[in-house]
């Protein structure tokens, strides 16, 4: 069975502000690889290279990054979506793309640990008219869940009051070209939106066949910010050491990335950790669960658990920078005016803690 991908990276990202006042959600880097990549190269894992990629106000920056998909070893084609009127939309608006092809259809700001493959390997083996991803969850109150009946699903309730189970739609579904008719026969929930729970539930009514597929390990969707530094941190556990980069006069204990062209000089360093190429950590401490991207400065001052963007600086401060996620070309510094007071220059959505 030849299968197409599609994959969903438009939305605002209204969770990670002001990081996507400026840059697009799915481009916000784990361990130093977008979150939008995770999920191409889970989709090759899987065999699926031909990618349809739904884009809204980001698509120049997503195309910039993704380019023709070769250097991923996909094939990337862009599908502009003109609004976010849900994902329902979403697979009417690549209906063309799509043809006759069954296809994967995977949100773009989502992480599972064992990729897809298992996933794509049951439809392909199946009858389904679509396979579903689910996952248990302590808060079902919060996610789409599904009801089954044995092997089937027979219900899909959007955020219920009152859950009938645990089990959570993952943002990775399998379908056949039969969704496009149930997109097309629903109408739009109450915040505007053509919902693809509607829109399976459409199918379960028409009599077709939903099959439930329930991950195992670990899923993460990356729009807010504690689950961004969470999948950082479960990434970062597994990451292989390497050290390609400068060390002089340091320390660095446990399981470290030093990219090619960055320079540890004067410093500790505790991993699980990555520091990217180009960046500069001087007379500092990195603590485990930090993701430093490339030409990042930190001098004279701590972090931990957290993930620093591109050319960002951290110097001279005198508690530790942790829990948190700084936007590229950032400087946090201590001045020395006199006389002393905080002087800050912030963006809209932004937050602040002093201790």
């Amino acid at each position: 069975m030849t299968l197409k991908g599609l994959v969903l990276s438009g939305g605002a990202g209204t969770r990670l502000r002001p990081i996507t006042h400026t840059s697009a959600k799915q481009l916000v880097p784990v361990a130093n690889k977008p979150v939008l990549f995770y999920g191409l190269e889970a989709l090759r894992d899987a065999g699926v290279t031909d990618i349809g990629i739904v884009v809204g106000d980001t698509q120049d920056e997503i195309e910039a990054a993704v380019g023709d998909g070769s250097a991923l070893g996909i094939s990337a084609t862009y599908i502009r979506q003109e609004a976010p009127l849900g994902l329902a939309h979403a697979v009417l608006t690549a209906e063309e793309f799509l043809g006759d092809s069954s296809f994967v259809m995977y949100l773009g700001d989502n992480l599972l640990r064992d990729g897809i493959t298992a996933l794509v390997d049951q439809f392909r083996r199946g009858e389904c008219d679509a396979l579903i991803q689910l996952q248990r969850v302590p808060d079902p109150e919060s996610y789409g869940v599904a009801e089954l009946d044995g092997d089937r699903v027979v219900r899909l309730v959007e955020k219920p009051a009152e859950p009938a189970s645990d089990l959570a739609l993952v943002g990775v579904y399998m379908f056949t070209p039969a969704i496009f008719d149930s997109a097309k026969a629903i109408s739009p929930s109450a915040r505007g939106e053509l919902e693809i729970t509607d829109a399976i539930q459409h199918l379960i009514d028409s009599g077709l066949r939903v099959d439930p597929h329930e991950v195992t390990g670990w899923w993460k969707d990356t729009g807010r910010l504690d689950d961004m530094l969470e999948a950082n941190r479960l990434i970062l556990d597994v990451l292989p050491a390497r050290m390609d980069g400068e060390v002089r006069d340091s320390v660095i204990e446990g399981r470290v990335v030093l990219e090619e062209g960055a320079r540890v000089i004067d410093s500790s360093v505790r991993g699980p950790a990555i520091i990217g190429a180009g960046a500069v950590v001087e007379n500092a401490y990195i603590g485990p669960y930090s993701a430093i991207s490339p030409g990042v400065t930190v001098r004279n001052a701590e972090v931990e658990h957290s993930i620093l963007l591109a050319d960002s600086r951290i110097e001279d401060l005198d508690a530790r920078v942790e829990s948190s996620l700084v936007g590229r070309g950032t400087t946090i510094r201590r001045g020395t005016e006199r006389p002393r007071a905080y002087r800050f220059m912030v963006g809209d959505s932004s937050e602040i803690k002093l201790a």
